[in-house]
């Protein structure tokens, strides 16, 4: 049975985490190559686009720097409404970018009207979470995207899909995502430690004529190897076993299959939420990977989640200024609707009164 209920990381399937024991490679040799050869085209198909799909060394928030970094060269507006997305922000500042925020309620989605109003006084990019995990909005990526294009249709559209690409729907090149990020330990269901970005030509074609995009997250450095089916950098040769592993085990599943069953395992704990609490976000704009709960009882959510540790399951506590006002359910990777079951059975015990 899973027993990690948290946002991710999740757990990792035990011959996942055995692909890892492969006898280590030279990272410049042809089995490393070939290796990076196998990925890419199966990368290209979960996160459904014809283009590149750079991977690096690094969790999801490196490339929230590499994003920023690579596309803009005078102005960035960053959809805020909750905690990655302000921490988002904070990259582009912290790498000398202006950058303006776009401001949401936390619990609230961005309107795509609001964000194309914004967008008309004139921005290199738009970044916008997709599924905020610190309050459990999944943001309306298809229509933002088409206001977006509509409104300023110069304007790149930069995703971050840390906690919903491989688990949700993701039509990159059909929506026009310019880069759409994410990283293993989330729907994956890989160990922490890689991240993966979807690059569209044009935003290739910006990051060419931006100065100073550093080096480690180049897009064009990154280009460059990826054309010799490698990496600038010594990249993490035992994730990508897994990696390759895993791959093979979501495309055996199926896209719509693993969609159905994250939705599915998203309907269990929301209605289950709604009868026992009540759900933080707005209804209509609820994430299909984790379900934040609003702790209407005044439950003790540190007892609650002792209690579960005794049952080998982890859930998580509110984030920031959340904390101890909601707790958080993760339900992505290979977690299945029996699993999210056995856990709901479990908190009723302890809501019950049961130890």
């Amino acid at each position: 049975m899973a027993h990690l209920f948290v946002p991710g990381p999740t757990d990792v399937a035990p011959e996942i985490l055995a692909a890892q024991t492969h006898p280590m490679i030279g990272h410049r040799s042809q089995a490393c190559s070939d290796l990076f050869a196998r990925i890419q085209p199966r990368l290209r198909h979960v996160l459904q686009t014809g283009h590149r799909v750079y991977i690096t060394a690094s969790s999801g928030s490196g490339l929230q720097e590499a994003a920023v970094r690579n596309t803009v060269a005078h102005r960035l507006l960053v959809c805020v409404g909750g905690a990655f997305a302000e921490r988002w922000y904070d990259i582009a500042l912290a790498n000398g970018l202006a950058a303006d925020r776009l401001e949401v309620a936390w619990g609230e989605p961005h309107a795509p009207e609001q964000v194309a109003e914004a967008l008309r006084r004139g921005y290199d990019a738009l970044a916008l979470i997709h599924n905020e995990t610190s309050t459990g909005v999944e943001n309306p990526l298809p229509a933002i995207a088409k206001a977006a294009r509509t409104a300023a249709p110069d304007t790149l559209l930069l995703v971050d899909a840390v906690s919903s690409a491989g688990g949700v729907d993701l039509r990159t090149d059909e929506w026009g995502i310019d880069v759409l990020l994410t990283s293993s330990q989330k729907c994956f269901a890989l160990p922490p430690g890689l991240a993966f970005a979807a690059v569209s030509d044009r935003a290739l074609e910006r990051a060419a004529a931006v100065p100073h995009r550093g080096w480690y997250f180049d897009f064009l450095l990154l280009e460059k190897y990826l054309q010799q089916n490698n990496t600038p950098a010594t990249p993490a040769i035992s994730l990508l076993y897994a990696l390759d592993a895993q791959l093979d085990r979501i495309l055996a599943e199926g896209l719509p299959a693993r969609f159905e069953r994250h939705a599915r395992m998203a309907g269990l704990a929301q209605a289950w939420a709604e009868a026992r609490f009540a759900l933080f976000p707005r209804a209509g704009f609820r994430s299909k990977t984790v379900t934040t709960v609003t702790n209407t009882r005044g439950m003790d959510i540190v007892a609650l989640s002792s209690h579960l540790a005794r049952a080998g399951m982890a859930i998580a506590n509110g984030y920031g200024p959340l904390k101890g006002k909601t707790f958080r359910i993760g339900h992505m990777g290979e977690i299945t609707p029996d699993d999210v079951s056995t856990l709901l059975a479990e908190i009723d015990t302890f809501l019950d009164g049961g130890s």
